[in-house]
């Protein structure tokens, strides 16, 4: 049976410290925020970004940007402490993070696309999160080094982008290190037509 709830703050932090040291792994992480529409989410993603001690997020297009009144509300300050940052084509964001050497991983039901589980996330990773109702668009995701997918058990296609983002972020973070140098398959190719 658990004891008391924690409230202190050095208690916490001690919990936290003791745990994320035993089971997470040393990575770079970062996220862009492909075309958002809700600052709620936004706020949201500066939580999940603190959580998993992620570099930094990148916004494009239209995505909310701080200092708004609604990512103040849902980011419980960690807009503060994440550092951000905006370009508004997409397409330049994820070149220039291919140069910085970023794997980039689209969070994203698309053919190809690996169970969350299963992915070898390198040591520095940015998950590309797509819009709320469109998803990542096809010119970004075919800029894509990869991409993963959590499968539904109920009747929905999908979660909310802050809790899939969240979902797979910590399993990265946490994967055990020989998977995560495990190499990726070569793209499939479709089987030469067989001449009768």
């Amino acid at each position: 049976m658990p004891g008391k709830a924690l409230r202190s703050k050095t208690a916490i932090r001690r919990l936290h410290e003791q745990y994320a040291s035993q089971y997470g792994r040393e990575m770079t992480i970062a996220f862009l925020l492909q075309d958002w529409d809700d600052p709620y989410n936004v706020g949201g993603m500066f939580r999940v970004a603190d959580a998993v001690g992620a570099k930094e997020l990148i916004m494009t297009g239209h995505t909310p940007l701080p200092p708004h009144p609604q990512i103040h509300v849902t980011s419980m300050g960690h807009h503060r402490r994440i550092p951000f940052r905006y370009f508004e084509h997409h397409e330049e964001a994820v070149a220039r993070l291919k140069l910085e050497g970023y794997h980039l991983v689209a969070i994203e039901i698309a053919e190809d696309a690996w169970h969350y589980k299963d992915y070898p996330y390198p040591e520095k990773v940015c998950f590309v999160v797509g819009n709320e109702v469109n998803g990542v668009y096809n010119k970004v995701l075919a800029m894509c080094d990869g991409a993963v997918f959590i499968p539904m058990a109920g009747k929905g296609k999908s979660l909310n982008v802050v809790v899939a983002a969240a979902v797979v972020a910590f399993e990265a973070w946490q994967q055990p290190e020989e998977h995560s140098t495990e190499s990726l398959p070569a793209a499939e190719t479709s089987p030469e037509p067989v001449e009768e």
